[in-house]
C-alpha cells in the first residue's frame, strides 16, 4: 500500500512538471527593455509562460547568447552577416526607436534647445565645454542659455545605444570619425565625463548632475520627463523625437534586401526623419540545443510582432511593418531547427 502511494505521488509530481509554465530567458539591449517587459506581461497573461529578460546592455547580451546561457540575445548594434553565419545564428529587427540627447540645464524645457550633429559631436568630444559656447548660441538665436561647465554622461558598459549614437556621430563629424570612431564601447575624449550603466544609469546621472548631457533611448527620456534637444537632420530640418520621426527615418529601409537584416538607419534622408534612429535586433540559433525553449522564443516574438504593436506605440517605439513581419516569419523564424 505504501509503495503504491509513493508511486502515485511520483506520477502526480511528474504530471505537474510536464504541465508547468514554460520559462524562456533573454539578455541584452536596455534600449528595448521597457517594451519587452510589457510584451512579457501580456504574453504571460495569455499563455501562462514566462519570459525573463536581463537588461544588461547589447554587448552583454551578445556574450550571453554566444555562451548559450540564454535563449535569445538582443542588440541595438546589428551583427554582421558573416559573423551570423560563423556563429550559426539568425537575426531580425523587432522595433524601431530613437536615441535622444538629454540634458540638465536650468531653465531649459524639453524640445527648446536646438543642436546639429557637428555641435553634438563637439560637445561629446570635449571641444565645446560650456553651455554659453558661441556654436550653441548660433543654433539658438535669442535664447538665454545659462553658462555652466558641461559634464558628458555616457554608457559605462558595452552598449548598442552607444553603437547607434557613435555611428551617427561618425557620419556627421569627420573629427569624431578620425579621433573616436563608432562602436558599442569607445574611449570618451571629453575631459569632464561620467559613465552610467545601461540607459537607466545614464538617465539617472543626467537627472542628478547639473549642466550635464547624455544620450538615452526615447522611452527613458519620456518616462523620466527629461529635457531633450531638437536635432537638425540630414534634410536641414530641426525635428523632435517621437514615433513619427523614427518611422520616417526607417521608411526608406528595405529590410528584406539586407543580408542578415542588419543595418544602421542613422542620419537618414527625409524632412521628418529623426537622425539618431535605430532598430533592436533579436539573435537566436539556427540549431538550438534546447528545442522546446527555442519554440517558445519563436511564439513569444510572433506574439510581440503581431499583437504587441499598440504596446510599442504607447512607448513611442515604431512596430515593424506587416510585410516585414511576414518576411521574418517565413524567412528567418522558419529556419530555426526545432526537431
Amino acid at each position: 500500500m505504501l509503495k503504491k502511494s509513493i508511486l502515485a505521488g511520483i506520477f502526480a509530481i511528474s504530471a505537474i512538471t510536464t504541465t508547468s509554465a514554460a520559462e524562456i530567458t533573454g539578455a541584452g539591449s536596455t534600449f528595448v527593455y521597457p517594451l519587452l517587459s510589457k510584451w512579457a506581461e501580456a504574453y504571460k497573461a495569455k499563455t501562462g509562460n514566462n519570459m525573463n529578460y536581463q537588461s544588461i546592455g547589447s554587448s552583454g547580451g551578445l556574450k550571453q547568447i554566444r555562451a548559450k546561457t540564454v535563449d535569445f540575445g538582443a542588440s541595438d548594434a546589428p551583427v554582421k552577416f558573416e559573423d551570423l553565419e560563423k556563429d550559426g545564428m539568425l537575426q531580425f529587427p523587432t522595433i524601431i526607436g530613437g536615441v535622444v540627447p538629454v540634458l540638465n540645464v536650468e531653465g531649459l524645457k524639453p524640445g527648446q534647445l536646438k543642436l546639429d550633429g557637428q555641435t553634438l559631436a563637439d560637445i561629446f568630444q570635449g571641444s565645446i565645454t560650456n553651455w554659453n559656447d558661441k556654436r550653441i548660441a548660433a543654433l539658438n538665436p535669442g535664447m538665454a542659455i545659462p553658462a555652466g561647465d558641461i559634464t558628458v554622461v555616457h554608457r559605462a558598459d558595452g552598449s548598442g545605444t552607444t553603437a547607434v549614437f557613435t555611428d551617427y556621430l561618425t557620419k556627421v563629424s569627420a573629427d569624431w570619425k578620425s579621433a573616436v570612431g563608432a562602436g558599442a564601447a569607445v574611449k570618451w575624449p571629453a575631459g569632464s565625463s561620467v559613465g552610467g550603466k545601461g540607459n537607466e544609469g545614464v538617465a539617472a546621472n543626467v537627472t542628478r548632475l547639473k549642466n550635464s548631457i547624455g544620450y538615452v533611448e526615447y522611452a527613458y527620456a519620456k518616462k523620466n520627463k527629461m529635457t531633450y534637444a531638437l536635432m537638425k537632420n540630414a534634410a536641414g530640418q530641426f525635428v523632435a523625437p517621437d514615433d513619427e520621426t523614427f518611422a520616417a527615418a526607417a521608411a526608406g529601409t528595405d529590410w528584406t534586401k539586407i543580408p542578415g537584416m542588419g543595418t544602421y538607419i542613422t542620419n537618414a534622408g527625409g524632412a521628418k526623419s529623426w537622425p539618431i534612429s535605430g532598430a533592436v535586433f533579436i539573435l537566436i540559433y539556427k540549431n538550438p540545443e534546447n528545442k522546446a525553449n527555442a519554440s517558445e522564443v519563436i511564439k513569444f516574438f510572433e506574439f510581440g510582432l503581431k499583437d504587441g504593436g499598440k504596446m510599442a506605440e504607447e512607448l513611442d517605439y515604431v512596430p515593424m511593418p506587416a510585410a516585414t513581419i511576414e518576411f521574418i516569419k517565413k524567412n528567418v523564424l522558419s529556419k530555426v531547427s526545432l526537431k
